[in-house]
């Protein structure tokens, strides 16, 4: 018993079971009012057609009266008062007695007030039983007469019951229909929140692979459980990355920092002149740099994955950061013999960080340079070596692009080299640490982008697509007042 009171009492308070029971309080006003307003337009049409028949008949008789005097009335009220019907006749003195008529009994002071009022009446034939309703016209007639018109009301008062027993099996019906809707909408509502409650207790207890059922009606709920499993996916997302980035420093710092403890302990043993110790502490120095470098990139990775470097995004034009990275890099490219070949378009206006746009471009020059500059074959002169760099808009995105002509990456293996530390064999030759596509993805994803990678036909073609920035529609000029 006590387990039912609970688990009605957690109904009653649901969202889904107050808000039906709102709507259906809603419904009864609106349906009491509507039904009350048919009701009494029923009555009113009904007593505007009884004192409508009065009013006829007492005109009718008071003509018969200037035409024929009292008995003429006497004769013709006689007559119709046998008539069956629910119209009352009484013709009476001035001191209210009975001449003619059909009407027996009348409360003391009905006939000595004039004009139209609802009055008890008996009929001749039903005095001393229980009286009925009646709406009347007392009428003056010269001589000091009087005659009364009226017309029993029965039928309104019949339809008026019919109308409040009607009403009230509809409130009953209303309510006891509305209560078991409610009761069956929040059962259900109740029933998907408590399984998303169910589910979301197991994912804190540790298993974040759970996720929310998603009915597919497409309602409130369904939208309520998609934001949350592409919530858990994101956090999904940055767990694995941690997870790699932890794997990733256990096992790929820990050759520099051998390499570093070796040449550490060779000079203590093996060097005998201070210009010796002094080249093993440069080493020492240059390995701890490299170390350094790798922190601050996966540190930087971390943040702009996380969103965190949001607060310093502005207004800048892309052009002017492709073309001042390339310049930084054309006497780099010079010393390696590379010619970089340029395609800007001009005012390319995102909404970003222009630092790390630069960063990102700076990694992504520095591979093309490192790895990507291999002898062009269309070229006549075998010791050129071309890199492009392009900057232009396209469907709505400014789409920045870094080609070589070097070997390229496998179709295979272009979604893993984004991955941290991720290095090709043919790469593992050169210094590196496989971080900067790394960092290029996440500046891309900072910024709403992609970063693809696509075959330049020989080659990669490194394409960095972020939105741009919608023009603003100028403002029109303030009219004065003449």
């Amino acid at each position: 018993m006590n387990a039912f009171l609970s688990a009605l009492g957690k109904l009653f308070r649901t969202t889904a079971f107050k808000l039906s029971f709102a709507y259906l309080l809603v419904f009864t006003i609106f349906a009491f009012v509507g039904l009350g307003y048919v009701a009494w337009n029923a009555q009113r049409l009904l007593t505007d057609q009884f004192v409508s028949t009065i009013d006829s008949e007492v005109n009718n008789l008071s003509d018969q009266y200037s035409m024929g005097g009292l008995r003429r009335l006497v004769n013709i009220v006689e007559r119709r008062s046998r008539a069956p019907g629910a119209l009352l006749y009484l013709v009476t003195t001035e001191n209210g007695e009975r001449i003619v008529g059909n009407v027996g009994a009348l409360p003391p002071d009905v006939i000595g007030r004039v004009g139209q009022f609802e009055t008890l009446y008996n009929r001749t034939e039903e005095t001393g039983t229980k009286p009925d309703v009646a709406i009347v016209r007392v009428y003056l007639l010269p001589g000091g007469f009087r005659l009364l018109v009226g017309r029993d009301i029965g039928e309104r008062i019949r339809l008026g019951d019919v109308i409040h027993r009607a009403f009230g099996y509809s409130l009953l019906f209303i309510g006891v229909l509305g209560c078991l809707g409610s009761w069956f909408i929040a059962r259900r509502v109740l029933k998907r929140v408590d399984d998303m409650t169910e589910i979301t207790r197991h994912i804190m207890a540790g298993d974040l692979g759970g996720r929310l059922k998603v009915a597919g009606t497409g309602d409130e709920l369904d939208r309520l459980a998609q934001n949350l499993n592409d919530m858990l996916d994101r956090i999904g997302e940055l767990m694995r990355g941690m997870q790699e980035v932890s794997d990733n420093i256990a096992h790929d710092l820990k050759t520099p920092l051998t390499r570093m403890r070796n040449k550490a302990d060779e000079a203590l043993r093996a060097a005998r002149t201070p210009d010796e110790l002094k080249a093993a502490l440069e080493a020492t120095i240059e390995e701890s740099d490299n170390l350094i470098r790798i922190f601050n990139a996966l540190l930087m990775i971390a943040r702009l994955e996380a969103g965190n470097a949001r607060e310093g995004l502005a207004d800048f034009d892309a052009a002017e950061a492709v073309r001042d990275m390339a310049e930084l890099y054309e006497a780099l490219a010079e010393e390696a013999n590379v010619s970089l070949d340029l395609s800007i378009e001009d005012d390319l206006p995102i909404h970003g960080s222009r630092e790390l746009l630069g960063q990102a471009l700076a990694n992504l020059l520095d591979n093309a340079l490192k790895y990507g500059a291999a002898t062009d074959p269309s070229a006549k002169d075998f010791s050129a070596k071309t890199v492009t760099v392009s900057a232009h808009r396209s469907d709505g995105e400014v789409r920045i692009v870094v080609a070589d002509r070097g070997p390229g990456i496998p179709e295979a293996e272009r979604g893993r080299v984004l991955e941290r530390f991720v290095r090709l064999e043919t790469a593992r030759s050169r210094p590196g640490f496989g971080l900067g596509l790394s960092l290029a993805a996440a500046v891309a994803r900072l910024h709403g982008g992609i970063l693809r990678l696509e075959d330049n036909e020989p080659g990669l073609r490194v394409v960095l697509a972020l939105p741009l920035k919608a023009a603003e529609m100028p403002q029109p000029p303030l009219q004065s007042a003449a």
